[in-house]
């Protein structure tokens, strides 16, 4: 597969991204944007320094100054672009992928996110052309620390947090690099860290914290030091996962709903965006506060554009991405976690109470299956589920039926050879039903 994805580049390294293809890389955003300053910054993975240097000498070679802010969460480097004065730039990392992966996310300026569709064909095409001419005068790389006003501006979004204790997988990952001192600054916040050693090799567990067992260390942590809830980053900080008091997930779309309390208080009326793998209660409650759902596909780069074209104060994805106008239309981590804890705090509620308010419906969760034509086993979900009654079919990501007491919605995966099935209903055993009727037509799930 090729390592121009649909929202970012991503590959294994050294066979499908070493320091040449990243320089090439480098030059082509210079091309493709026509930049004259590009922000950089680098994630913790042990081949970072040597592809953020490529990716840099690339820029100046075509004449195009860079500002490098070194080691940086994504959205600390998201937060750099949208300060700096530039025309974008992008952070170097692979995210919650294992180890031997390398990548880079891109931005235009205001950190507005490239997409296949908004510059990473373009730039793929420059790099498979190749035969960059380099300018006459090589830009200047200059060093630049954001990372004391980048604490300060999160920290800041902090308001009147209950004094608690709170567990923190950092997964050896970006959020350990930041985080720590923004949970510094809010009094009574007493946080029990784990793996918070910036570690490329992820020696304890693998930085994805969709992954339920990659969560069991910090379960047992939450029990043990009674703590109020447990926050799990993933590897470049840009996501975060929520355990309630008990231990339990809370799936990120009940976390879009808790957080959009607080958005709608502060901006009334706006929209709440929020991805089509949601519950049904996420609409449901923005509504009721007031504000406006917005559905979009999957995916950060099309979420934050529609955020922007929709008048939207913030939302979230299925995945644990969680987005904010108020932090240039960016997904963020740790600012996602502060917003939760300021509003169970307003609410004098722990998360297992917030939570359990709105879990009225029942989901199966993402099941991934391994087929050889996705394309034609969503036709046949079409054809076999659209004909039911009171059944409406859309195609925003993949395929999607909703009925009166039940939806599914099944997509090709952007990152990797499956399709995606989500699926929830008014009653556990419908879902079940339904559920198992969906397998019948997509085969069996794949282990992933």
């Amino acid at each position: 597969m090729s390592i121009f994805k649909a929202y970012d580049i991503r590959g294994t390294y050294p066979d499908q991204i070493d320091a040449k293809t990243a320089w090439a890389i480098g030059a082509a955003m210079v091309q493709f944007l026509s930049a004259r300053r590009l922000v950089v910054g680098r994630d913790m993975r042990t081949m970072a320094p040597e592809i953020q240097d490529a990716v840099i000498d690339g820029m100046l070679s075509m004449g195009c100054d860079v500002v490098d802010i070194g080691l940086a969460s994504t959205p600390m480097v998201y937060y750099g672009i949208g300060k700096i004065p530039c025309d974008g730039g992008l952070a170097v990392t692979a995210s919650h992928n294992p180890k031997q992966y390398i990548g880079f996310k891109l931005c235009k300026k205001e950190a507005r996110p490239m997409s296949a569709d908004t510059g990473i064909k373009d730039i793929e095409a420059l790099v498979r052309k190749g035969g960059f001419q380099a300018a006459a005068k090589k830009g200047k790389r200059d060093f630049v620390d954001v990372k004391k006003d980048w604490i300060a501006h999160i920290a800041g979004f902090a308001k009147g947090i209950a004094p608690m204790t709170v567990c923190v997988d950092y997964a050896n990952g970006m959020g350990a690099n930041e985080s720590p001192q923004i949970f510094g600054k809010i009094p009574g916040l007493k946080i029990v860290p784990l793996y918070e050693q910036l570690d490329g090799t992820f020696p304890n567990h693998e930085a994805n914290p969709l992954k339920e067992s990659n969560l069991d260390d910090l379960r047992a942590s939450v029990k043990k030091h009674k703590a109020a809830l447990g926050l799990s980053f993933d590897g470049d900080a840009d996501r975060c996962a929520f355990i309630d008091e008990e231990g339990r997930t809370v799936h990120a779309d009940l976390i879009t709903v808790i957080l959009a309390r607080g958005m709608l208080q502060r901006h009334p009326g706006k929209g709440i965006i929020y991805d089509l793998r949601s519950s049904k209660v996420v609409p449901e409650e923005i509504v009721k506060m007031g504000g406006r759902p917005v559905r979009e596909r999957v995916g950060h780069s099309f979420m934050k554009e529609t955020m922007r074209k929709t008048d939207c104060i913030g939302g979230g994805e299925l995945s644990g991405h969680f987005y904010f106008a108020e932090n240039f239309f960016t997904d963020c981590g740790v600012l996602a976690a502060v917003l939760v804890l300021n509003q169970l705090s307003a609410e004098k509620k722990t998360l297992k109470q917030a939570a359990d308010a709105l879990r009225k419906y029942h989901p199966t969760g993402e099941i991934n299956f391994k087929v050889a034509d996705k394309d034609a086993l969503m036709k046949q979900v079409e054809a076999k589920f659209g004909k039911e009654p009171g059944a409406k079919v859309d195609f925003l990501d993949g395929v999607t039926v909703t009925c009166p007491t039940w939806w599914v919605n099944v997509r090709p995966s952007n990152t990797e050879p499956f399709l995606r099935m989500c699926l929830e209903a008014d009653t556990k055993a419908l879902m079940e039903q339904k559920k198992a009727e969906l397998i019948a037509v997509l085969g069996h799930p794949a282990d992933h």
